[in-house]
Formats: C-alpha cells, sequence, structure tokens
C-alpha cells in the first residue's frame, strides 16, 4: 500500500474501475509507503518490510495487474496501491495523478469525489455519455466470459439507455437518488462511506441525491449518538421517511428536520424497526397504481425506474387474458400487479417473496386482484412446493447473486412461453443466462437501462423464449 506506479490504462472492469499492468518499479516509493509496508496486520504478519528481497509471485518489480478507480481506458496515469499485499493476486489503485487524460474525462463536478474520498459515485470524472458506454462495455464483456454470448446473439444492441430525463450535458448531474444512507462520523457529522472503508467522508450536500431527500437538511445538523440514517423520498407522494440507528447505549435525539418527516429507530444488532412518529411505510407510485412499501422494504432507486422496468418487461411479455404468471422474488408486487391488470379475472398470478414485511406489503397492495396470491419465503423452497406444474410467464427480479442453477432449471420446467429476466448486476445475470440456455431458453432480447447515474451500476431487462427447434 502506497507505493505508486506509472501505468497505461486499460480497459474497463466490473466494478467502477479500469485494467492496468505494471511494468517495472515502482515510480515512487515514499516513507508512507515504508510504514505501510511494515507487519500492522495480524493476520498477516509475515509482510516482508523491504521491497528489495521479496519473495513469491506478487513481488514488487514484477508485472502486477491494477484495479484502478478514477481512471477511464487509454489514459497515462500515476496509480497509487490502496489495498494489497505482495502475494495478493491483484492489488487496488487510484489513479492520482493523471498524465495523458482522455478525451471522455471532466473534471468531477462533485467536490467530495476524488481519490479518497467518497465512495457513493465511480464516474463522476467522465461525460455522460461515456459512462453509458463504458457500462455498455462491461456488459458485453460478462456476456462473452460468463455465458459465451454476444450482443448479437441477446439482440442487444448494444447501448445503455438513461432514464427520462437523465440526459444531461457534461459537468451536469441528475438528482435521481431516492434512498440515502448515511453514515454517522464520531463527531456526529453525516456523511457517506469511503470506498471500501469503514471511514466517513462528512458532506454538506450530495449531488445524485433527490430533491426531497437533500430538502430534509439531515447534512445540515448535528446527530450525536447516531451510527446511521437511512432517508427515503417516495415517487409520486409527499411522504418521507427516516430510519436512524442509534450506537450503543446511545438516546435517540430529538428529530427536528426542514420537512415533515416520518421517525422510526433500528435496533443495531437485530435490525428490527420500531416507530418513532409518522407512518412506518411510504407510498409509491408507478404503473397508474399506488404502492405501500414498509420501512426498509425494497424499492427501486431512481424515481423512474419502475415505470421504465414494468415497461420493458410487459412489452417483452405481451401478456395475454386468462394467462398464468409467476413473478418471483416480487418484492411489494410491482410486476405482479402488473400482470394481474393484464392477464384479467380469467388469469393469475403467483408472487414469492422471503422478506415477510414486503409480502405482507404485496398482498394489501395487490388485494384487489383476487387472482394473485402471494407467497412468503425463499423461491427456491417455495416454489416446488405449490405444486404448479406450468406457466405461461415467468418474472424474475431476484437480488444482486442472481437466480442461480436450481431456481433457472426449475423456471424452465413450468416450460413457460416467455421469461422475463430483471437484473441489477451483469455477472449474475449473464450466468443465469448460461443456465437458461442449457436448459434450452435463449434471449429474444435484452434493453440495458442507467438507471444509477455517476456509479457503475446499471439495470437490465432479458427477454427469453423457448429454443427454437433446429437452432
Amino acid at each position: 500500500m502506497g507505493e505508486e506506479y506509472e501505468v497505461e490504462v486499460g480497459p474497463v472492469a466490473h466494478g467502477g474501475h479500469c485494467v492496468a499492468r505494471t511494468s517495472e518499479p515502482p515510480a515512487v516509493v515514499t516513507g508512507e509507503a515504508d510504514a505501510a509496508r511494515r507487519p500492522s496486520d495480524p493476520e498477516h504478519p509475515e509482510q516482508p518490510a523491504d521491497p528489495e528481497q521479496p519473495s513469491g509471485p506478487g513481488a514488487p518489480g514484477r508485472s502486477r495487474v491494477l484495479f484502478v478507480r478514477h481512471a477511464l481506458p487509454g489514459e497515462r496515469v500515476v496509480a497509487r496501491v490502496t489495498e494489497g499485499r505482495t502475494d495478493s493476486r491483484f492489488l487496488r489503485a487510484d489513479a492520482v495523478r493523471v498524465l495523458e487524460p482522455s478525451k471522455d474525462r471532466i473534471p468531477a463536478p462533485c467536490p467530495y469525489a476524488g481519490p479518497g474520498r467518497c465512495g457513493g459515485c465511480d464516474w463522476q470524472h467522465a461525460k455522460p455519455g461515456a459512462q453509458r458506454r463504458l457500462k455498455a462495455e462491461v456488459l458485453t464483456e460478462q456476456l462473452r466470459r460468463l455465458a459465451g454470448m454476444t450482443p448479437q446473439d441477446v439482440t442487444w444492441d448494444g447501448t445503455v439507455e438513461p432514464a427520462p430525463g437523465d440526459k444531461v450535458a457534461a459537468g451536469e448531474v441528475p438528482a435521481w437518488r431516492t434512498r440515502v444512507r448515511y453514515a454517522v462520523d464520531a463527531e456526529g457529522r453525516a456523511g457517506l462511506r469511503r470506498h471500501r472503508s469503514h471511514e466517513v467522508e462528512p458532506v454538506d450536500h450530495c449531488m445524485i441525491a433527490a430533491p426531497e431527500i437533500t430538502e430534509l437538511g439531515i447534512e445540515d445538523r448535528d446527530w450525536p449518538g447516531i451510527a446511521r440514517i437511512d432517508a427515503a423520498a417516495a415517487a409520486g407522494s409527499h411522504d418521507r421517511q427516516v430510519v436512524l440507528t442509534p450506537r450503543p447505549e446511545a438516546r435517540l435525539p430529538l428529530v427536528e428536520l426542514n420537512r415533515e418527516v416520518s421517525v422510526l429507530r433500528a435496533d443495531e444488532e437485530t435490525g428490527a424497526l420500531h416507530r418513532v412518529h409518522g407512518r412506518d411505510f411510504v407510498r409509491e407510485r408507478a404503473d397508474g397504481r399506488t404502492w405501500r412499501v414498509g420501512a426498509g422494504g425494497f424499492w427501486q432507486v431512481h424515481p423512474r425506474a419502475a415505470d421504465v422496468l414494468v415497461d420493458a418487461v410487459m412489452r417483452g411479455l405481451t401478456p395475454r387474458k386468462g394467462e398464468m404468471a409467476l413473478d418471483l422474488y416480487c418484492g411489494v408486487g410491482l410486476f405482479a400487479g402488473a400482470l394481474a391488470d393484464r392477464v384479467g379475472e380469467q388469469g393469475a398470478v403467483l408472487g414469492i417473496e422471503s422478506a415477510k414485511r414486503a409480502a405482507e406489503d404485496a398482498r394489501r397492495n395487490l388485494a384487489d386482484f383476487p387472482r394473485v396470491r402471494i407467497e412468503h419465503g425463499k423461491v427456491d423452497r417455495v416454489l416446488p412446493r405449490t405444486g404448479i406444474a406450468e406457466a405461461d410467464l415467468v418474472v424474475l427480479d431476484p437480488p444482486r447473486t442472481g437466480a442461480g442453477k436450481a431456481t433457472v432449471a426449475r423456471v424452465t420446467s413450468l416450460s413457460p412461453r416467455r421469461v422475463a429476466y430483471v437484473a441489477c448486476d451483469p455477472a449474475a445475470l449473464a450466468r443465469d443466462l448460461r443456465y437458461f440456455a442449457d436448459n434450452g431458453y435463449t434471449p429474444r432480447f435484452l434493453r440495458a437501462f442507467d438507471l444509477f447515474p455517476m456509479t457503475h451500476h446499471l439495470e437490465c431487462v432479458a427477454i427469453l423464449e423457448p429454443t427454437a427447434k433446429g437452432s
């Protein structure tokens, strides 16, 4: 840690960094680097103190792989190692000086972005169009490496689409995040975590936070005794909510914010939520309906994301009256409700959700659909117990880890005419597309959406159908 290398930056990689490789010993070895190299980690006491007398394949002076943040492909930079040991397979680093900048580089609009600073954004230093191209390159590489597929194989045009209203000029930042988790430092200042760190970067304004979050004034006051603040501002209603997690044995302060807000307290050990005042839920609006989302429940962070994804999924599935549909990992019932509305009174929808509160909210949200059933439990356990032998349509919106081999096999055994797979992680998407292919389902088309501007994240919708015979 602390060593600096002058490197030429290679391609973008999944995770908000680019790949580079060292070709020579460190460009600079400072006193801090020497200190960082001394054994200070009790788990790794054998770290050599002398860089000229190392051993093992990862020794300094040999070519090393660097994952470099704050860089862009094609640049020449000085990269300072932030994480890794002499025997590490790769090192993490920050670009601390840019020697030859990319044409896509801009000054970061956010004053808290940069090496060693806030870890909430990855691409503040890239033009908005370049950010979407980088995400497209990551998705292309994950499809190639993990699924053995090209963009042509999945009928994807290679673009990452911005959400409506997010196509901004270089130097502008969409204020899109309707849910923000603030960490609080020892002095009671609210901020955001630094990259891969528990350290807090105090901020007086997060540029990607939605205006309704900023208006609460969380950054403007002190939070003695508080460890974390989770703020939510609903899209389509005026509901705002904060969940406060006190430090052990600390008392909850009197909460006076700049807007009317519901307040809940979270138990740091158990995660249990206790209502202090106001509602313990917020009301979201999407697909022409109002959705109740309990505190801590999942809802898309971008205010336009729910409508964008429902539109993409329904266009791909083309539900028909009277069909049977499944919504797996259904959350508070967003896709289940959209399906129920379109399959009509003669159709039926089953939703499965592992979070108990979300399943309860889904039942409440969809109570006006008599042929919708919501089951609580893990998909891989509940689905086999339902007794369902076939389905016309299936929607999967799994967590970041993906659905997995067993669940994909179970879904394809139901012989649906179409499957919609909603993915927030391109690696998990690619792995599961490979499993679908192994079970006779191929993508009809794929779309990618930039619903997390300034970060490395993106959302994808893949529509799959049975592989044509003879193909």
